[in-house]
């Protein structure tokens, strides 16, 4: 694949309640996974870890995802 067909392609996948949904940039704030999910914006979002533990994200909260195999991450959000 050549750079120009990289870049173009979503680097992470975001699953709000179990749909994925494709993801360009390297952060993602609780208002942008309530945009995606199609809830309110003002919606309690969870972060849910690999291991289950989960936190409660604060409005306007930066998350970092970090690409990883096959050059994406699942990152696992859920509503409070």
């Amino acid at each position: 694949m050549n750079a120009a067909a990289e870049a173009s392609h979503p680097k992470f996948e975001v699953d709000i309640e179990g749909t994925l949904h494709p993801w360009d940039r390297d952060t993602i704030t609780p208002e942008e996974i309530c945009e995606l999910g199609g809830y309110p914006i003002n919606t309690e979002i969870i972060e849910v870890f690999e291991d289950n533990t989960q936190r409660v994200l604060k409005p306007h909260e930066t998350v970092d995802l970090k690409p990883g195999v096959g050059f994406a991450k699942k990152h696992l959000f859920k509503r409070g």
